[in-house]
């Protein structure tokens, strides 16, 4: 992975982008997108799209969704301290003791989760997980005038962490989940702008996929893909207690390779064209079985009008919704190798009728 590559990812890592609030990180994705698409857009939902090959036959998406978890304040009380909401899915006992970004009209205000100090709690109140509706932010107000003047209702945030790299071509911050996938799909499209496709091209960084595939689905409307492949993250079983969990998700390494998913999401030949391309570019992948929907852009998009040929390719990820998700770079670039190489095969004359 190039110097210029890596900082594209970290920019996107560092965004500040929870779902609905997306802005951020729609205009560093763009940014990079105008270096080499033929039109880069975003839609009033909030995706951000960019086309390679423009009149090409047949219309794929690639989708990745780049919005995050986060927190919505609802409500200021008397004494400055704010009063949070989830935005997505949160584990309460990772929220607490965080430090915070909250994204304001003004800029950036920072705070941190405050919890009543272990010392002070009850024997019984130890036992218990705190629910986020226990939890606070403390910007340092001295009252709720003071507050109010440096954040509003509404205003989202996210914990406070960043890019990282660790050993071995590992990396780590909040947020990988997805913008892994929204790096991914526009790295392909980079490398497909050079491999002269006979499809036209659609990578999507979609949004609001954390509160119910939201993006996905009215992208999906709007473009009417023939083929869509959404790219996310999926867990690696590859750390210590997760026990019988091996025998569900199959034993998912970092490092190993792209993540393909089989089962009623995925049309069985194009799951077939991605082995058979992961085999001739000699990529090396891992197989996940899921026997419904799988929760990611592709279910949107093989639901979308009268359906459509979907795929999906995943990251492996460890630590998924926390502050500390670690991605390997290595499988970035397989996965995006893989996608490209993949859709470059594509012609009108690929059939996907499954049976």
């Amino acid at each position: 992975m190039t110097k210029q590559t890596k900082q594209f990812l970290a920019d996107l890592i560092n965004s500040i982008s929870p779902s609905g609030y997306e802005a951020p990180v729609a205009k560093v994705w763009k940014a990079e997108a105008e270096k080499f698409a033929s039109k880069v857009w975003t839609d009033t939902h909030g995706n951000s799209h960019a086309i390679v090959n423009p009149g090409g036959s047949p219309r794929v998406m690639l989708a990745g969704h780049y919005d995050e978890i986060g927190f919505q304040i609802s409500y200021i009380d008397d004494k400055g301290f704010l009063w949070i909401q989830a935005l997505g899915g949160w584990d309460p006992q990772i929220a607490q003791g965080q430090r915070v970004q909250i994204m304001t009209k003004k800029g950036v205000v920072r705070g941190v989760i405050g919890k009543v100090a272990i010392h002070m709690q009850t024997p019984e109140q130890r036992k218990k997980v705190s629910e986020v509706k226990d939890l606070w932010v403390d910007i340092g107000a001295k009252d709720k005038r003071a507050a109010e003047k440096m954040v509003e209702i509404g205003d989202p945030l996210v914990v406070a962490y960043g890019f990282e790299e660790l050993a071995n071509g590992l990396a780590v911050g909040r947020a990988f989940d997805d913008r892994a996938g929204a790096f991914v799909v526009l790295e392909a499209a980079k490398q497909l702008a050079k491999l002269s496709p006979n499809a036209e091209i659609h990578a999507v960084a979609t949004v609001q996929e954390e509160i119910g595939l939201r993006g996905a689905t009215t992208a999906a409307y709007g473009i009417d893909p023939d083929i869509g492949i959404a790219v996310d993250v999926t867990f690696a079983t590859d750390h210590p207690n997760m026990g019988d969990a091996i025998k569900r998700e199959n034993l998912i390494e970092l490092g190993k390779g792209p993540v393909l998913t089989r089962g009623p999401n995925i049309n069985s030949k194009l799951f077939d064209l991605l082995v058979k391309t992961a085999k001739t570019e000699k990529i090396p992948v891992q197989i996940n079985a899921e026997p419904r929907g799988t929760g990611t852009d592709a279910n949107a998009i093989q639901l979308n009008r009268a359906g459509v040929v979907s795929g999906l390719v995943s990251i492996p990820l460890r630590y998924m919704h926390s502050p500390c998700e670690l991605i390997s770079l290595k499988d970035l670039e397989q996965c995006t190798k893989l996608l490209a190489k993949t859709v470059a095969k594509i012609t009108p004359r690929t059939n996907f009728v499954p049976f």
